[in-house]
């Protein structure tokens, strides 16, 4: 039998049992809000449709088109695109995603455990840059090292991260607050909800590791918008 996990360090024996945050399944708790939080999506459940082009300014005929040196950047509300890439420079995260959906039990399901360097996004709720709530996923740890988001609690309101989206274009974030939540007393309606503006959230475990229920007794939530 495997040693028991210390935070940061390691997670649970067995594959089966590994999950998003530091040790414990990244859970949306409060299963009831989530399922609301799915209905109020409404359109953002669509497929991923065609990729858009990046908007250009107009130029005059004669004048040879310039080639960005990297993706433009929008305020305003993007359209539906699956994100590829997030960046947190401050953190060192560059990681890929992958789409995440709800388990029967109504739990997220954590990215797979055996990449340290991926993040997931809820593919059914909004995509990053668009109207509504984006929820991205991380672990902090696995069974054998740190992983994406095993530094993301040093984010602090105003830093920045962006997600570079299949479309082409790059939805940039600023974080609004981070803050740690009891898993017992998680505020599903206020991290889940519906939100009139592109909206981001962070997620991935925090707090005391738990050894009797192999699971740690926090959540950390970075609530971020589209700039």
């Amino acid at each position: 039998m495997a040693a028991e996990p210390s935070p940061k360090t390691s997670a649970e024996p067995g594959a089966d049992e590994r999950s998003s945050g530091r040790g414990g399944r990244l859970m949306l708790w409060g299963v009831a809000a989530v399922v609301l939080a799915v209905s109020m999506f409404g359109g953002h459940q669509q497929p991923d449709g065609t990729p858009v082009p990046p908007r250009t300014s107009g130029a005059p005929a004669d004048t040879p088109a310039e080639t960005p040196a990297e993706p433009q950047r929008f305020s305003e509300a993007l359209p539906r695109s699956a994100p590829v890439r997030l960046r947190i420079p401050k953190i060192g995260v560059d990681a890929p995603f992958t789409a995440l959906d709800l388990a029967p039990s109504g739990q997220l399901q954590p990215p797979p455990a055996a990449d340290t360097n991926l993040v997931g996004w809820y593919a059914k709720g909004a995509s990053p840059g668009e109207d509504g709530t984006s929820v991205i996923a991380g672990h902090i740890d696995t069974v054998t090292s740190p992983a994406v988001f095993a530094n993301l609690d040093e984010l602090a309101a105003g830093d920045r991260f962006s997600v570079e989206r299949a479309d082409g274009r790059t939805a940039e974030f600023v974080v609004d607050s981070a803050e740690t939540f009891a898993k017992d007393d998680f505020p599903s309606s206020r991290v889940y909800a519906d939100s009139a503006r592109p909206e981001a959230r962070l997620i991935t475990c925090a707090g005391d590791y738990d050894r009797s229920v192999r699971d740690y007794t926090d959540n950390l939530v970075v609530f971020a918008h589209l700039v």
